[in-house]
């Protein structure tokens, strides 16, 4: 095996096979040469190559939401490394675990008029959980170091001696450095960043390794095993509400989930992100909160909880947001090893342990068997869906009827990837089939990186990955399907209103000249060219019937990946939403 002959690089890629990051995706350059070649060469890694530094990184994020574990990235000096950033911040807020391992020059050689150089360390401001920049070798490229006055390691032309020794004392420094930021990563949740200068030449190979220490154990995060205030909580609540946010698919959290439904003083509200649905459970939280709103006839005082539970990470519904912040429940306890948020303001614990042993821990403690929380809430919601089901019925062809047709023929077991804004809110008011896997970057919310999240998490997740995307997600991310990694079971279905359709629904000013501009910003523009360029089949059709059509053998095995693009009418869609919500309150004129 060949291992790059700098030092520096050399320990980057051991200590990185050490700590099990085995997935490195690598954008090309020449100043991170010597970790590509230690990367590419070493049989333990899995390695990809993605030009674009932004979509390289959502990429990175897409296999480590998968598997959990580090990913890392590889870049070279310069801007390069400021393109990571969005996804930095989503894994940062999602708290996925990327691994940054950007090359630079040595210090003395930034801001002194030199290419593709920056200020790398520090970046990433607030948005790590650890970073370090490591020091340089001094016996690489000895004579180039001595060149510059500029250089802060040796007064005079140092010895030999004294070269080895600094050497030996950087490289020691550098090990303790790479075994607490890669021990960080592997046990806690969030991106960290190596910095890491190097000095030309970068290309050499040698097939003797260094020999470095063994790594430290990895410590065991802490998990929390005291329950009593949760149980005290419990038992005097009459309502408990229990909210799911983004979760990965968990059977343990499901069967506790499912035997607290057997109390009825518990009402679960979840997400389709949160991956747990059951019949007495409220999935689509807004198909509650917005008749509810439109009702005003005491249907927020029926829901107000005692007691609020939170398990996951971000919630999608702004109404659910908005209600909890007014109806105060006595407390809020969150419940789960992801960061406990105070999204309602008056967060008042975080028990950090996993959900589902936490909430096994109050399962046995006497119920309220009179109460009819539950009951009352889930009659509300089911009238509140039957309505809205006859309302489906006759509706035109929209983004509703759109999702309601791609959701009612989604395969079994689909690995679902959905895109921010309007796409992940219409998928929310839907039943989706049995086993299918949704995931999205709730982290930040923002539509860029969907495309490359999703292709990244498809190298990972063997079952078939469907893409729910929208026409400026897609487009704004095009550089996410650049790349050879498109696996040819990928659907991407694109519902293209023709702008920001979310933005006809929020209030403000529409149809002026500065609106479609600024705001929706209305586009002419389709994917066809796009599906063609990067291997795609395509279809696209704008009616109901042609969705229908299109459907139908769309997710059968094939040689190609295939795009969809549904054109919906874009005057139309935030008219038939809201409308939807007013039927169900009986409210619609």
């Amino acid at each position: 095996m060949l291992y790059t002959e700098i030092p520096l690089p050399q320990a980057v890629v051991h200590f990185s096979s050490q700590y099990d990051i085995q997935h490195v995706v690598i954008s090309a350059g020449s100043r991170n040469a010597p970790l590509t070649n230690g990367f590419v060469e070493n049989p333990f890694f899995n390695t990809y190559s993605l030009v674009d530094e932004r979509a390289a990184a959502f990429f990175a994020l897409g296999i480590a939401q998968q598997l959990g574990k580090p990913v890392a990235l590889v870049c070279t000096s310069g801007s390069a490394l400021l393109n990571y950033y969005p996804a930095v911040a989503e894994a940062f807020y999602s708290e996925a675990s990327l691994v940054i391992l950007s090359a630079d020059r040595m210090p003395h050689r930034v801001d002194i008029g030199d290419g593709q150089t920056i200020q790398q360390e520090g970046v990433f401001g607030p948005h790590l959980i650890g970073a370090t920049s490591l020091k340089p070798d001094v016996s690489h490229a000895t004579a180039s170091l001595l060149a510059s006055n500029k250089q802060p390691y040796f007064s005079a032309k140092p010895t030999k001696k004294e070269i080895d020794a600094l050497q030996q004392k950087h490289q020691t420094h550098n090990t303790k450095e790479l075994q607490r930021v890669f021990a960080l990563a592997a046990t806690a949740k969030g991106p960290v960043h190596v910095n890491i200068p190097m000095e030309e030449p970068l290309y050499g190979m040698t097939t003797t390794p260094i020999a470095f220490p063994k790594v430290t154990k990895l410590k065991t995060p802490k998990i929390e095993t005291d329950f009593e205030q949760l149980k005290s909580a419990w038992k005097n609540a009459k309502r408990k509400m229990i909210l799911v946010g983004v979760a990965k698919p968990n059977a343990g959290l499901a069967n506790a989930l499912t035997n607290l439904l057997e109390d009825p003083s518990v009402l679960v509200l979840t997400e389709k992100t949160s991956n747990f649905s059951h019949p007495a459970a409220i999935d689509a939280i807004d198909c509650l909160m917005a008749p509810i709103e439109l009702e005003q006839n005491g249907g927020e005082e029926e829901l107000k909880p005692d007691l609020l539970l939170t398990v996951g990470g971000m919630i999608v519904s702004k109404k659910i947001k908005f209600f909890l912040r007014k109806h105060k429940a006595a407390q809020h306890i969150h419940i789960d090893k992801t960061k406990a948020n105070d999204t309602f303001y008056y967060l008042s614990k975080h028990i950090n342990a996993p959900a589902e042993v936490a909430l096994d821990a109050v399962k046995e403690i006497n119920q309220f068997q009179e109460n009819d929380y539950q009951t009352t809430v889930l009659n509300r919601y089911h009238n509140y869906l039957k309505k809205g089901k006859t309302y489906l019925n006759s509706i035109p062809f929209s983004d509703l009827r759109a999702f309601d047709l791609v959701a009612k023929t989604l395969p079994e077991n689909t690995h679902l990837q959905v895109a921010n804004s309007s796409s992940i809110r219409y998928i929310q008011l839907f039943d989706l089939p049995r086993g299918t896997e949704v995931f999205c970057n709730r982290g930040t919310a923002g539509i860029d990186g969907s495309t490359a999240t999703a292709m990244g998490a498809a190298q990972i997740n063997p079952k078939q990955m469907v893409l729910i995307t929208g026409d400026l997600s897609f487009f704004y991310d095009i550089n996410g399907l650049w790349h050879n990694y498109i696996p040819n079971h990928a659907r991407i279905i694109i519902v293209n209103n023709q702008g920001g359709g979310i933005f006809r629904i929020l209030p403000g000013e529409k149809d002026s000249p500065k609106y479609d501009t600024y705001f929706e910003t209305i586009h002419g523009r389709n994917a066809k060219d796009m599906a063609k360029a990067f291997g795609f089949t395509y279809k696209r059709t704008q009616t109901s019937w042609g969705v229908k059509q299109a459907l139908r053998g769309f997710f059968n095995p094939s040689k190609k990946p295939k795009i969809l693009e549904i054109c919906t009418p874009r005057k139309l869609n935030d008219s038939v939403l809201l409308d939807y919500f007013k039927a169900m309150a009986n409210t619609k004129k």
